[in-house]
């Protein structure tokens, strides 16, 4: 059996679950999500405790199980705490403002780029930093956060693709935490070969 499908996933308190057939639906204090499943999928509550069970061992079951485990979890996670998402925009000249619930971006185009969040995802704070900070080129820190953890991803997926990370001089946005791997420009090409 699937180690990841057969763990249960405990329901904390004040999260309800519906299930009707393979359609679940969760209730939280941070929203409602309902998603359809795999028919095949056995979707049970005993207690606190959700299970998926799987009917035979093939290929497509065995994947379903695993998946339909790990979503059902996401699902119960984001209704009780939400997910959250945190970029960082770097680069002189780049600003970032919240105007209503959307984001206006100058990231050295021509043109201002205006980002409407889906439904359910809250641009939750954009700090702006000055140049002369200790955090050097650090412009801007953006905070995603929801109850959908493919939609916060996916969001700060189609923001970071706006102005990804260049590797010389670091500029472009990138996840907290990530590390850009950065390259050596002409200059420390030719004084390497003079040694």
């Amino acid at each position: 059996m699937s180690r990841i499908g057969r763990a249960p996933i405990a329901i904390p308190q004040g999260v309800q679950v519906d299930i009707h057939r393979n359609t679940v639906t969760v209730t939280g204090p941070k929203g409602q999500l309902t998603r359809t499943f795999h028919p095949d999928m056995k979707i049970s509550k005993m207690d606190d405790q959700l299970l998926v069970e799987r009917p035979t061992d093939n290929g497509i079951h065995r994947a379903l199980h695993g998946l339909t485990r790990t979503l059902l979890a996401n699902m119960v996670t984001g209704v009780a705490t939400g997910f959250k998402k945190v970029l960082e925009v770097t680069g002189v000249g780049y600003r970032v403002s919240k105007q209503d619930n959307r984001l206006v971006m100058q990231l050295g185009y021509s043109h201002p780029i205006e980002i409407v969040p889906p439904p359910g995802i809250e641009v939750s704070s954009v700090e702006t930093f000055t140049p002369t900070t200790a955090n050097g080129w650090l412009s801007a820190r953006i905070t995603l956060s929801g109850t959908d953890k493919e939609t916060v991803g996916q969001l700060a997926a189609k923001i970071r693709e706006l102005r990804a990370v260049e590797p010389y001089k670091g500029k472009g946005i990138k996840y907290l935490g990530e590390r850009v791997r950065r390259k050596a420009g002409k200059a420390g090409k030719a004084a390497k070969g003079r040694k």
